[in-house]
């Protein structure tokens, strides 16, 4: 017998401690200090949805587990935080109470996986998952996409991770990326790495140039300045900003791409002195990054190779291998410095009319 309910204060932790049933430690990818916030309604991104939570039970043990996100102004709302034993009947039960919810309140369309809001996290992962984890990427079980399937769930959109293989200290560099970066040199752009200090401005012209270039990405949601610092106030930690490259022209941003290194789920859960003495080793020198974020303004198109000529250059003198990551299939980025991808990484978003 499963009994689906909405979560209230009293059921917090089951739904916190779930995933770490499901999941393997290194698999796990939860950030409990987001889910808190947003079951409490204090996350910095509250103010823009409701967030409603619900837990499958069956003899009073947690089967599976999602939550429904609803924005004021759409006819739209978003399935996320899903996670659940491969069990059948448990996800049918679960989903039809979210999905009937939904309707209740209006909804004609669920998509998902997204958890909340397109600034916290989406996608589901769809393959390798024999392979370790990346930071930032997706977690998942294999069985997740037939669960949602089998739920009349449609795939809406796919995105990759290009894995791209080592670079080695005599790697030949790619002549159309060098005429590129060269071509945009000799026409007056700057292609620089910023220093620790001048973060706070850089941020600033990166949320500028980066909500106009994602604003019609699948499930974007528009948020303030002040927001996206507060979101990403702990990158300045984490990044080596000699991976980070900008590309300027007349002292104005024209583009950026920003790599991480590579910390695994090492960061995601309570971070004491280990986490923290890995990170520090790890930002310094790592064997793997993470390209994570990239935007070329449309005024300035092509700018994008010789940014990723820079990149590649940087990796080549770490003598380190690289994930482009979760791509949307199909868009440029996904062919840059393509003689050098090993494989892809594939990812999916779902969809179901109400």
């Amino acid at each position: 017998m499963y009994l689906v309910k909405k979560v209230t204060e009293n059921d917090y932790e089951d739904f916190l401690d779930f995933p770490s049933r499901i999941h393997i430690k290194k698999e796990l990818m939860q950030k409990r200090s987001d889910e808190i916030a947003l079951l409490k309604g204090t996350h910095t991104l509250s103010n823009y949805f409701t967030f409603t939570a619900f837990l499958c039970y069956c003899d009073s043990k947690v089967v599976a587990r999602c939550a429904v996100t609803i924005y004021t102004d759409k006819d739209e709302a978003y399935l996320g935080f899903f996670d659940s034993e491969d069990n059948i009947e448990a996800v049918k039960t679960i989903m039809e109470a979210a999905e009937n919810f939904a309707r209740e309140n209006g909804i004609r369309k669920l998509t998902g996986p997204v958890d909340a809001s397109f600034w916290i996290g989406y996608r589901m992962k769809s393959n390798k998952f024999d392979e370790k984890r990346f930071f930032s990427e997706p977690y998942g079980k294999d069985y997740y996409p037939k669960l949602w399937k089998e739920n009349g769930y449609k795939i809406s959109q796919v995105y990759v991770s290009n894995i791209y293989k080592k670079l080695s200290k005599n790697e030949e560099d790619d002549e159309n990326y060098i005429k590129r970066y060269n071509f945009f040199t000799k026409r007056g752009y700057s292609i620089v790495s910023p220093s620790k200090k001048d973060w706070d401005k850089v941020i600033g012209e990166v949320y500028t140039l980066l909500v106009k270039l994602y604003s019609d990405f699948p499930v974007f949601s528009h948020i303030t300045e002040k927001e996206f610092r507060e979101m990403y106030k702990d990158l300045k930690t984490v990044l080596d900003f000699s991976m980070v490259k900008l590309g300027y022209k007349n002292n104005k941003l024209a583009g950026f791409f920003i790599s991480v290194p590579d910390y695994g789920n090492r960061l995601c859960g309570n971070i004491g002195l280990p986490e923290i003495l890995f990170m520090l080793k790890n930002r310094r020198r790592c064997d793997n990054y993470i390209l994570l974020y990239i935007g070329v303004d449309e005024k300035h198109l092509g700018l994008g190779s010789a940014l990723s000529q820079a990149m590649f250059e940087e990796l080549r003198r770490k003598r380190s291998s690289s994930i482009g990551a979760l791509i949307k299939k199909g868009k440029v980025s996904e062919k840059y410095i393509d003689n050098k991808i090993l494989y892809q990484r594939e990812y999916l978003l779902f969809e179901k009319h109400l």
